[in-house]
């Protein structure tokens, strides 16, 4: 007789491929587990040699390959040199002397009932999309969602998912940014109640539940190994996935053999767009779900906002405009190219309203900012990009300080002016691009935003 292993530690495992030492489970079930094969044991580290008796190294966990990533030292638990990869060093140190253990034994079984509770109706357009990345999953194919933002690309995914989890499939959906994950994570928990789901990003605590859908950041997705059966990565075209080679690796890592990996994204690559064409398929949708059109963004001159934001007076139309919208009592989102200059701009804003704060990818309370926000205990929110997609306010209008430098490329701006108009209640908002100068990625997203209301397809 098969030797199943004990439950609890076969249904946190299945899939993972974790640090022994930091596992929820007592040492001597893991060790019991270990003696009786169900769990398997890989070297954290592994090292080869190289030329000039030097050692080239590779991580098991993040897949790191790049060799001035890797540090070694003198390690008082081994007793000699070890190495340890910096790559993966937030989510635990992995050394040449780590235990990573993966599940070896039977794996974890799903159910194959599970209720959908989304009561919406999807457009033609959506439910055309829907039907294609249905066939590609069961093609086992990738398929890309290219759609602009406010499509209504997260309800194109409910009917596939499901037809997933009914087959007893396990399915995650991962994203490069937290934001995106704790926008999604109370969507999917509505759509599908029955479901076991789970959250990861950094700072989430893994539960010890067998969930079948997944969402996950894709720095998560270092923990998995041959987990999935189908993987979808909403806004694929995000920093830092597309810069992150290792990032891209983990997902192919995670997913099991021949299972499909889907992209989501209203910006796609020039790249990943020739990719799906040789090797999946693309659903294109040049409509947001409402039918309204997408908000143009207007030019408003801000000459030497640097210098005045600096000497501590807000530009003059600036807080003009932001006063307009606490009358109006609309959110809004203010977006800045530098982390300093928005710091130095955030108590002059606040002078016309305390509540008013800033926040970026380090900031501690980013999380509870943003859900403030949401929640309309705040008026509104100064950013970097790091809010450029992944968050939906609805009748929130956006404004862009200093939107002629490198950090707005035309696909920035194109997302950024994809926060207004989502909601069929507000589909009209104001998208204002103030500038010292104006950039040709600010003239090729104008003209990219134009060409779609005019009915082209997203290229």
């Amino acid at each position: 007789m098969t030797n199943t292993g004990d439950p609890a530690v076969r249904d946190f495992l299945t899939g993972r491929i974790w640090l022994r030492e930091h596992t929820p489970f007592p040492a001597e079930l893991i060790d019991s587990q270990i003696d009786q094969g169900t769990i398997s044991i890989l070297p954290g580290i592994k090292s080869t040699p190289s030329f000039l008796h030097q050692s080239k190294h590779f991580c098991n966990r993040c897949e790191n390959t790049t060799q001035t990533r890797f540090t070694t030292f003198t390690c008082a638990k081994c007793e000699g040199d070890c190495t340890y990869c910096r790559h993966c060093l937030k989510m635990g140190r992995v050394s040449s002397c780590t235990d990573l253990i993966i599940w070896t034994g039977q794996p974890s079984i799903y159910p194959v009932t599970h209720s959908i509770a989304w009561a919406g109706i999807l457009t033609p357009r959506q439910q055309k999309a829907s039907n294609e990345l249905g066939e590609s999953t069961t093609l086992q194919r990738p398929h890309l969602i290219h759609a602009v933002c406010g499509a209504g690309k997260t309800e194109i995914l409910f009917e596939p998912i499901h037809k997933q989890l009914q087959a007893g499939k396990r399915v995650c959906i991962a994203a490069p940014r937290v934001d995106v994950i704790l926008e999604l994570e109370p969507r999917f928990r509505a759509a599908f109640p029955t479901t076991t789901i789970e959250a990861l990003y950094g700072g989430a605590k893994p539960s010890h539940a067998s969930a079948q859908l997944i969402l996950a950041t894709t720095h998560q997705l270092y923990r998995f190994r041959k987990a999935f059966d189908v993987i979808f990565v909403d806004e694929a075209d995000a920093f830092p996935y597309t810069a992150d080679e290792t990032l891209r690796r983990a997902v192919k890592k995670a997913a099991k053999p021949q299972a499909p990996i889907h992209s989501v994204t209203a910006t796609p690559s020039k790249k990943l767009i020739a990719t799906m064409k040789q090797t999946g398929a693309i659903s294109t949708i040049n409509r947001r779900y409402h039918g309204h059109a997408l908000p143009v963004p207007r030019y408003e001159t801000l000459w030497n906002y640097t210098r005045h934001i600096k000497r501590g007076r807000l530009p003059v139309k600036l807080r003009k405009w932001t006063e307009q919208r606490l009358e109006r009592k609309e959110p809004f989102l203010i977006f800045f190219h530098n982390i300093l200059l928005m710091e130095e701009a955030e108590p002059l804003i606040q002078k016309l309203d305390g509540r008013i704060n800033a926040v970026h990818a380090a900031h501690p309370d980013r999380k509870v900012f943003v859900q403030a926000l949401r929640d309309e205990k705040i008026p509104g929110l100064l950013t970097t990009t790091i809010l450029e997609r992944g968050i939906t306010i609805p009748n929130v209008q956006v404004a862009v300080i200093g939107s002629e430098q490198q950090t707005f490329t035309s696909a920035a701006l194109v997302q950024i002016g994809g926060r207004v108009g989502r909601s069929s209640e507000h589909p009209t908002g104001d998208f204002v691009l103030f500038h010292h100068g104006i950039s040709h990625a600010m003239d090729d997203a104008n003209r990219e935003i134009i060409r779609l209301n005019k009915g082209g397809a997203p290229i």
